[in-house]
């Protein structure tokens, strides 16, 4: 067993104030994003936590690559039998995270999935290497298998049925879009007295703009 408690930092990199922020989260967000990809420390700043409530009841979450983001929202890509996409066909109410702790910050997003079109999915996959087109098809996303080899000896096999042939997208591998109900900026400041600002989406498109106490 190992204590913990000992585990602290001081945050004090930067801060969040009502008075330098955009109306809208999704401005906020995308200047969030390119600073932290700019000023480097983040290998991958696209990746991030998506949160659903599993079939049985569980919440589950994992790290998936964010691909795309715009005024609509967030777009993710994944197989639509997977575990992670049952859950969100049976229940869209899901939850994104993002932790860039180069620059102390998060941001949690709370909206509801759904599935992009066909001709989004379709162009994503047709933009992906060959090995990733493949590894799609091989994959029965969540399924148990007996071992690495079966894998491996499937994708194989794939690669010589495609060898002269355009790999066509799965239908039930494609993209789902995120639409944002409540987005919350997290900057962490000093004495633990963290900057939250949460963004409500309101019924006339607007957003409401509300200080959390840390």
């Amino acid at each position: 067993m190992q204590d913990l408690s000992n585990y602290r930092k001081s945050y004090d990199k930067s801060e969040l104030l009502e008075s330098a922020i955009p109306e809208d989260p999704i401005n906020l967000f995308n200047g969030w994003f390119h600073e932290i990809k700019d000023q480097g420390g983040t290998e991958e700043v696209n990746a991030m936590t998506v949160a659903t409530i599993g079939l049985d009841g569980f919440p589950k979450s994992r790290v998936v690559l964010l691909k795309k983001f715009t005024e609509e929202g967030f777009i993710f890509y994944t197989n639509y039998n997977s575990e992670k996409g049952k859950a969100i066909e049976a229940n869209p109410k899901i939850c994104l995270s993002f932790f860039w702790h180069s620059m102390e910050r998060q941001v949690i997003i709370k909206g509801i999935a759904q599935r992009t079109s066909e001709i989004i999915s379709d162009n994503y996959f047709n933009s992906r290497p060959e090995g990733s087109k493949l590894g799609a098809i091989v994959s029965n996303q969540s399924e148990v298998v007996p071992s690495r080899t079966y894998l491996e000896e499937n994708l194989k096999q794939l690669k010589v049925d495609f060898e002269s042939i355009v790999i066509p997208r799965p239908k039930h591998w494609g993209g789902f879009l995120v639409v944002p109900e409540e987005v919350e900026f997290w900057q962490g400041r000093p004495n633990r007295l963290h900057d939250r600002i949460r963004y409500t989406s309101q019924e006339d498109f607007s957003w409401k703009i509300e200080r959390l106490s840390p």
